[in-house]
């Protein structure tokens, strides 16, 4: 996947990751770049900077997603790229509130169904098109203090495994971005906690790793290469893993706020 001549869709594009890869994008030669965000200043923003398209968009909203597509297609041909990036979290266990439990599952998760329903069929029909998502190492391991993220963000692998699984074959490349800890502003002001254990990255140096895993057309983009290896350590023995994140929890419990 080269993005020279795409057109694509980003959405949680006003800041963070989202603006990093808007901007990689456009470095990378897409012929146009849509930037999709609640946040409509900061859309416009980051529009401005690479002559984009910043559109105001609640990703929970089904006919929202799609009557972006449309428009989007309208103004510059067929989606190439979807990126679906918006994704929230929220701090607790079992016991986190319902209305944040569904907040949760319709931007972590269901963002990424209703993004697949709008593009897919005119992908199909063309024979190719790439799926893209952000979801989290969460999504591969846990996020400790947040069982509603670690639910959804697992939600959002599985469900980018069942569009590779399903439509492949029709021209389709699926990835899911699954990194720890990202400075971005929600991030760096908790240090990045136990996702942090191993660096804080920059946004942008997500954004290169990104772009080689389009290249690659590699499923899982791992900007934390470590992730990897948890996994397999998860696997092999997940009696031992969870162990491990117990002692790390308690680590983590125990350790000064700043």
């Amino acid at each position: 996947m080269k993005l020279e001549g795409k057109h694509v869709v980003v959405t949680g594009g006003a800041g963070g990751i989202g603006a990093a890869l808007c901007r990689r994008f456009k470095q990378e030669g897409a012929r146009a770049v849509v930037v999709v965000d609640l946040d409509g200043p900061g859309a416009e923003s980051v529009a401005a900077e690479i002559d984009g398209l910043a559109l105001v968009v609640d990703v929970t909203d089904e006919e929202a997603v799609k009557n972006l597509c449309v428009e989007a297609e309208e103004r510059f041909g067929p989606i190439d790229l979807f990126c679906s990036n918006a994704g929230v979290a929220f701090f607790g266990k079992e016991n986190t509130k319902n209305h944040r439990w569904e907040k949760s599952w319709q931007v972590n998760v269901m963002a990424h169904v209703y993004a697949a329903r709008a593009v897919l069929p005119g992908m199909i029909e063309r024979g190719e098109g790439y799926l893209l998502s952000t979801a989290s190492a969460a999504g591969l391991l846990t996020q400790l203090g947040s069982a509603s993220y670690s639910v959804t963000k697992a939600g959002a692998v599985a469900f980018a495994e069942s569009m590779s699984i399903a439509h492949h074959d029709q021209g389709i490349g699926v990835s899911v971005i699954c990194p720890q800890a990202v400075r971005t502003k929600l991030v760096a002001s908790t240090g990045g906690g136990v996702a942090g254990v191993d660096g804080m990255i920059e946004p942008e140096e997500l954004a290169d790793t990104v772009i080689k895993g389009l290249e690659e057309e590699r499923f899982l983009i791992l900007p934390h290469p470590e992730v990897q290896a948890y996994r397999e350590r998860k696997a092999q023995d997940t009696d031992r893993w969870l162990a491990g994140m117990r002692k790390l929890g308690r680590r983590f419990k125990r350790a000064p706020k700043k």
